[in-house]
């Protein structure tokens, strides 16, 4: 017999199997000779009392022989010689569509507007170091995507298990640590995923497709059939059959392109605010309700949410032990993201502290600045918030920054703490730089979550301007079923870019139902 149970330990027996066993055995009413051994297929913290305890859901194999788990099996086809469908993007929905497409027979041709992964180093350094921003190589644009240098973090609200673990079984495949298919908050680190990225890369060439950086869009041509060519770097023409558009929520550049051959795009609202930091032991104290963290614990995280003004406000992205990142896209503008390495090591804390925008907000927006298209309202938003964000810092992408007590009372901060985003910080009064409504809602947010958290409202904690790259200005509509572009036959918008997804792994799936979408729109059209 197998048998699901949870079971409850003290951090400090969380390696010791034996603890395990006699626990499994009590629970079970069983011999120790009746139990052939177990199985972990789920790892929680439960920290809501006092005592802190792992939850570890497992399979216990009662007289009956241990089985592994079993993986998923990803049946890869030569693809060199098939039908060819290009990709744009090569963030995880396009990489995952990839992989999928080679399943399915079909040959991936990749276009990246940015470099390798390991490549990208070298720009994310003249970013930090010297505030130099690289329109086509930076923490959003380059192989992987933006997940791949802020975090890799594989948290997922879809519910379809069985596409989230077959994500996590291709990350597995290609390096990842097996303990992401057990915990509740499986996460890769910005240290290891590139070398996952990579991997995933060279799988792709090795079963016959192809991937191209320094690759950007520059142009669609529609014929009377759908689009029949695309321009890439404005000199090169590509015949194409079908198109998966996975260029990331940052691609400005595509929307503008999309909007000017009159491609039926939407204005989509999205959370705007700062980026929280705080010392680590802050948290963990509050959180694990100690003096100091227990080494058999993990840095801790938290998740806050309060409606004000019936608008959301909430935490985004949170990083124990992580480092504020400059995250812009092009010169001028301030965007901070934040990342961690995979041992979570760092002395701070941040996260995403941010406000849902409305629609009557880009409503509001668009009348106060009339020329600018009602698509590309909320775009225009983001970019100026970022912009007065970048002059309030005083340049060389110096970030605005304020003590969260004294941005709550409206006071200059006189100093700073120490803080983990590179390029510095200038003090500065934010409500200066974020529009009233965001100011207004962050203010009454911050105090409740003092009360519900305490020690979280304090001024050794700083808040960065700004946090603006939570998801997508725009989304690019696609019908329900083909998922194709309700005007454009054979476009195929996909991912967070698009609007269908909000992380790696949201988008990975998104990535594999696009493939999937294409290979029986190329069947129904005889192309294959």
């Amino acid at each position: 017999m197998i048998k699901e149970v949870q079971v409850k330990i003290l951090p400090n027996q969380i390696e010791q199997e034996a603890v395990i066993q006699v626990k499994l055995m009590q629970l079970l009413q069983i011999a120790q000779a009746e139990l052939n051994g177990y199985r972990i297929i789920r790892r929680s913290i439960d920290a809501r009392q006092r005592q802190v305890f792992y939850v570890l859901t497992i399979l216990a194999f009662i007289n009956e022989p241990t089985a592994a788990a079993t993986p998923t099996h990803f049946a890869y086809k030569n693809v060199a010689n098939a039908t060819e469908v290009v990709i744009i993007g090569a963030g995880p929905a396009g990489l995952f569509a990839a992989l999928k497409l080679i399943e399915l027979g079909i040959k991936p041709i990749v276009f990246e507007r940015g470099k390798a992964v390991q490549e990208r180093r070298r720009d994310l350094a003249a970013l930090n170091r010297l505030g130099i921003v690289n329109p086509e190589s930076n923490y959003c644009f380059g192989e992987g995507g933006a997940g791949t240098y802020s975090d890799g973090k594989l948290y997922t609200r879809s519910t379809k298990r069985g596409n989230v673990n077959r994500i996590l079984d291709l990350f597995i495949q290609h390096g990842a640590s097996e303990s992401i298919r057990i915990d509740t908050h499986p996460h890769i680190g910005t240290n290891k995923l590139p070398t996952i990225i990579a991997n995933m890369r060279q799988t792709i060439l090795d079963f016959g497709g192809e991937v191209h950086f320094g690759k950007k869009l520059t142009d669609l041509k529609m014929g009377t059939n759908g689009l029949v060519q695309i321009s890439i770097n404005e000199s090169e023409s590509w015949n194409v059959k079908a198109v998966l558009l996975a260029t990331g929520h940052s691609a400005r550049d595509v929307f503008e392109l999309l909007a000017k051959r009159n491609i039926a795009i939407e204005a989509k609202p999205f959370a705007l605010g700062v980026r929280i930091e705080h010392p680590q032991h802050i948290i963990d104290a509050q959180q694990y309700h100690c003096t100091t963290r227990s080494v058999h614990l993990p840095p801790a995280s938290y998740s806050l949410v309060e409606q004000v003004n019936n608008r959301g406000v909430f935490s985004f992205c949170m990083c124990p032990g992580g480092i504020i990142a400059p995250a812009s896209t092009a010169p001028g503008e301030i965007v901070v993201n934040g990342w961690s390495p995979s041992k979570r090591n760092n002395p701070f804390a941040n996260s995403g502290m941010v406000v849902q925008i409305t629609a009557e907000d880009l409503n509001k927006f668009e009348k106060a600045n009339p020329g600018t298209p009602t698509s590309l309202v909320a775009m225009k938003l983001q970019q100026q918030v970022e912009q007065v964000s970048f002059q309030a810092g005083g340049g060389n992408l110096k970030a605005p920054a304020q003590r969260m007590v004294d941005f709550v009372q409206k006071k200059y901060s006189s100093s700073l703490p120490l803080c983990s985003y590179h390029p510095g910080l200038t003090s500065t009064q934010l409500t200066e730089v974020l529009p009233d409504f965001i100011n207004e809602a962050l203010v009454k947010g911050l105090t409740l979550f003092g009360k519900k958290m305490k020690g979280y409202f304090t001024n050794e904690a700083v808040l960065v301007a700004t946090e603006s790259r939570t998801s997508s200005p725009v989304r690019i509509p696609r019908d329900a079923v083909s998922l194709q572009h309700p005007e454009v036959k054979g476009l195929f918008p996909c991912g967070e870019g698009a609007g269908y997804a909000g992380g790696i792994v949201s988008a990975a799936i998104d990535g594999e139902r696009c493939a999937e979408a294409i290979a029986n729109y190329l069947i129904a059209n005889k192309s294959t």
